[in-house]
């Protein structure tokens, strides 16, 4: 069932719920208070699952998941399963690859990966555990309702063809996995994926769990997602 969405965009100023989501921390409001994750720019940022993450504004909107990065701590390859499409009346878009970046917890920007560095590497573990384990992230407004990929990527031998930019429009629903080479290798904290529209970005916060927080943001995550939804009915 897809999420009902506020028409005109808001920023959501949750201390308490988006907290726990986005920056991790406690699960109630009469507990400690982390600082809540600012993107910057006006968007709505909410949640359909313990690692996706839903964020848009008045031109696109973005869905992400991101479990399989949050099990890769050390690696140099950063998977993300991610969506998108543009809200009702803008105009069709073509996305190019280098609209996508990540911003990593010490503010470095990495754009990314090209398909010739992804065919560099053998990721086949990664996306194995992917497909073993993986979250539904088809989550939309109710007028994208024809199917689309993102294929920036495509593996060797596979037969498919990637591409440098795909069209979006009002009502497609486009879905892939991205890939980032992040030097160094993945860390604990927040991150975001930056989507870059026609006049405006949308930032989707996801944040790299250590145990303790993935354990309480497991028990916690449907009681805040009730706390967002509200919000955002209030919001309207």
């Amino acid at each position: 069932m897809r999420p009902r969405y506020a028409p005109r965009f808001i920023q959501v100023a949750l201390a308490a719920a988006v907290a726990v989501v986005l920056a991790g921390g406690s699960s109630t409001a009469q507990q400690a208070k982390p600082k809540v994750p600012d993107p910057g720019v006006p968007q709505i940022t909410t949640l359909e699952g313990e690692f996706v993450r839903i964020a848009y504004n008045n031109e696109g909107f973005v869905t992400l998941g991101y479990r399989v990065a949050n099990g890769s701590i050390g690696e140099e390859w950063m998977m993300l399963e991610m969506g998108a499409t543009l809200r009702k009346g803008v105009q069709m878009y073509k996305l190019p690859r280098t609209a996508l970046s990540i911003e990593t917890p010490d503010a470095k920007k990495i754009p990314m990966a090209t398909n010739a560095d992804y065919l560099l590497v053998d990721l086949r573990a990664t996306e194995q555990r992917a497909s073993v384990v993986r979250d539904s992230i088809n989550y939309f407004p109710p007028e994208a309702n024809q199917g689309c990929q993102l294929n920036f990527f495509a593996a060797s031998g596979s037969g498919a063809r990637a591409y440098d930019d795909v069209d979006l429009q009002s009502n497609r629903a486009c879905l892939g996995r991205v890939y980032f080479k992040v030097p160094g290798g993945i860390k604990y904290g927040q991150h975001w994926l930056n989507v870059q529209f026609p006049t405006s970005v949308v930032r989707v916060p996801f944040r790299i769990l250590t145990k303790e927080e993935e354990k309480t943001l497991s028990k916690s995550w449907k009681d805040i997602k009730k706390q967002l939804d509200e919000a955002l009915k209030k919001g309207k």
